[in-house]
């Protein structure tokens, strides 16, 4: 059975915007590191004869998502209440936007390969407040719940798609692609713990939609619809009722269990929220200003660099590495992207650092840019002097450069004329390569190239190498 043709995901992406203060109060934001219920405060739990006060930092940063996301932005708008009781809720209210929220009808477009694009729509953004968090606690005491009023009142941005998505990795390349919009907007700090959580609708085109709540992380929703695609395809096979409710996704086993039967907007009992005014958005749009985002930065970049679509791909996707190129970059422009892209990125992973980690190193690595640049070193040993320098930053305060590391590793680039006896014997004792080579066969050279560079440790480049193999090799058949 083939039914991803079928198969329609629509996404409610919840963000914490980065403001200093909560929606409706001064109580700061920045809770995480502190104890529970620590930033709370009276409006907080909507004592009675307290009055909110609308956060004019959220509505900017709510502004600016809708106009990076294509949104018909509206003049007005208004927040309710919605109504429902969870021990996290302390005022078994929480305040949103109902039928008028900042923008409407947008769009994303999303790379999904092989130069094809989709437009994934939006069907609305708007503001509410986050509400607690519940702690579930498991010891020889029992089990109980605690909760943290910390977060309760955080504002949030959520973004609802339309059901345009049509399969699980479909989901994950727009959120990357949401994400990295929403860092070079600077609205949300994509990095911390809990900042962007998502709930996901999906279902076969004829069958019953199901919601999957709080999914943590992008590798999580895209591995929870796989397993809630693959179960409501067998349900469908075997002839079951796939009915409408809300299921939880568990992250250690990769399964979504039932939750409880899904609401409508009619449960929720949506009335205005009494203690708060319209709000006219058009008096807050002399304020916008939107940074480059990254299709734009994408395109500039080719066209100031001279480099490669892929290599401005990769490099716009991680604002920290674009802005570190960019700063970089004075020496050569596509060296310097190939040696960040295809070396430093591996290298960096590898021991499990980020582009923050060397973020203020960038006149070392300028330095080493240049010896290459300047072809004092091959890019062999451009490898070997990175990988040195990034052992030594996890492991020592004292950093050399990039000249020091080269004299001290002895890999100073050297004339391929000193080592010409030296190859002239090695390509006298691979006669069947050579032979092999002289008949047409293709890569048959690179088996003596190899043993050639390792004899002369990478202070050659391969492309000397392989010039001066072939030259001896024809002056050989001359004779």
């Amino acid at each position: 059975m083939n039914n991803e043709n079928n198969l329609m995901i629509g996404l409610e992406i919840h963000c914490q915007l980065n403001t200093k203060s909560k929606l409706f109060c001064s109580c700061s934001s920045d809770f995480r590191n502190d104890k529970p219920n620590t930033h709370i405060c009276p409006i907080c739990f909507g004592l009675p004869g307290t009055l909110p006060v609308l956060n004019k930092k959220a509505i900017i940063h709510g502004i600016k998502i809708g106009l990076a996301l294509n949104c018909e932005i509206q003049k007005e708008c208004v927040f309710c209440r919605k109504n429902y009781y969870y021990p996290d809720l302390v005022k078994a209210f929480q305040i949103t936007m109902g039928d008028k929220p900042i923008g409407i009808n947008g769009y994303l477009n999303v790379e999904l390969g092989d130069n094809n694009t989709k437009k994934i729509s939006i069907s609305r953004i708007h503001l509410e407040e986050d509400p607690g968090r519940l702690v579930h606690v498991s010891n020889e005491n029992g089990n109980y719940t605690l909760v943290d009023y910390n977060r309760s009142g955080i504002p949030l941005i959520e973004i609802v798609t339309n059901p345009d998505i049509q399969s699980p990795k479909e989901a994950r390349l727009f959120l990357n692609k949401l994400r990295l919009m929403l860092e070079y907007l600077d609205v949300v700090e994509t990095e911390n713990e809990g900042s962007l959580r998502v709930d996901a609708n999906i279902s076969f085109s004829g069958y019953n939609r199901v919601e999957i709540k709080n999914i943590s992380s992008y590798k999580g929703v895209e591995k929870a619809l796989l397993y809630e695609m693959k179960r409501q395809e067998d349900m469908i096979k075997k002839g079951e009722y796939i009915k409408r409710e809300t299921r939880h996704y568990h992250e250690d086993s990769g399964i979504t269990t039932e939750g409880r039967s899904k609401e409508t907007a009619m449960d929720y009992r949506y009335f205005p929220e009494p203690d708060l005014p319209i709000y006219s958005i058009s008096s807050f749009m002399n304020e916008m200003s939107l940074p480059e985002l990254p299709d734009q930065r994408c395109k500039r970049v080719i066209n100031e660099y001279h480099i490669s679509k892929y290599y401005a791909s990769v490099l716009t996707s991680n604002l920290k590495l674009i802005n570190f190129y960019e700063k970089v970059a004075c020496i050569n422009a596509k060296l310097t992207a190939t040696l960040l892209v295809d070396i430093l990125i591996g290298e960096l992973n590898f021991r499990n650092l980020s582009i923050s980690n060397i973020l203020k190193y960038d006149t070392w690595i300028i330095e080493w840019i240049n010896l290459l640049n300047n072809k004092i070193i091959t890019e062999k040993s451009s490898v070997s002097i990175l990988r040195f320098f990034l052992d030594t930053i996890v492991s020592s305060n004292t950093i050399e450069t990039p000249l020091q590391i080269m004299e001290k590793l002895n890999l100073r680039k050297e004339s391929i004329e000193l080592f010409k006896d030296k190859i002239i014997e090695i390509i006298n004792n691979n006669e069947k390569a050579i032979l092999d080579h002289q008949s047409g066969k293709k890569g048959a050279l690179n088996y003596v190239i190899g043993i050639i560079m390792k004899e002369t440790k990478g202070k050659i480049d391969p492309s000397e190498i392989n010039k001066i193999v072939l030259e001896i090799i024809n002056n050989r058949n001359l004779k």
